[in-house]
């Protein structure tokens, strides 16, 4: 009996994990389609002050990939903790040996999607001629905002790597 429960409490948790990863990969495409939107409403409009719907959109959907990619983490962990669960996958795939590369590499990814596209969005906007000045306090909140989330991504990224084992 003890060992349906775990089973059936294994079930739930992967369903809700697999829904989240599917949630949290496409948050990148959407993320990408709200850059290039932005832009062309920019160009559209000749005005500057659109790039700063990047890096406000850049937060929040990268702090929702974020959340999400931690709640799908920590599934992981708490199957493979509890022996209850013995799942051979889950301590296999955290134990492979390209795990580290493919944290960094995804770490790169993450950053330049949610950070850097939302750096080179204020830059662009800096860089314009005479931006009016409730703007530019606007984007110092969001350059601010996003020094937060690249922090936040490397944080979570460093200290899961650890907690992995790796």
């Amino acid at each position: 009996m003890a060992d349906d429960a775990a089973l059936a409490e294994y079930e739930q948790l992967k369903t809700e994990q697999i829904a989240r990863i599917g949630f949290r990969d496409n948050l990148i495409y959407v993320t990408l389609v709200a850059i290039a939107g932005t832009l062309t409403v920019t160009h559209a409009a000749r005005s500057h002050g659109y790039l700063l719907l990047v890096p406000a959109a850049a937060f929040v959907l990268g702090w929702t990939y974020l959340a999400n990619d931690h709640m799908i983490s920590a599934i992981g962990r708490y199957v493979r903790d509890h022996p209850a669960l013995p799942m051979l996958w889950e301590t296999a795939h955290a134990s492979d040996g390209r795990r580290r590369s493919r944290k960094a590499i995804q770490l790169a990814v993450d950053l330049t999607v949610f950070c850097g596209s939302a750096l080179a969005a204020l830059v662009a906007f800096w860089a314009a001629p005479h931006p009016p000045v409730i703007l530019v306090v606007a984007s110092a909140a969001e350059a601010a905002a996003t020094g937060l989330l690249a922090w936040q991504f490397t944080a979570y990224a460093l200290g899961s790597t650890r907690t992995a084992g790796n």
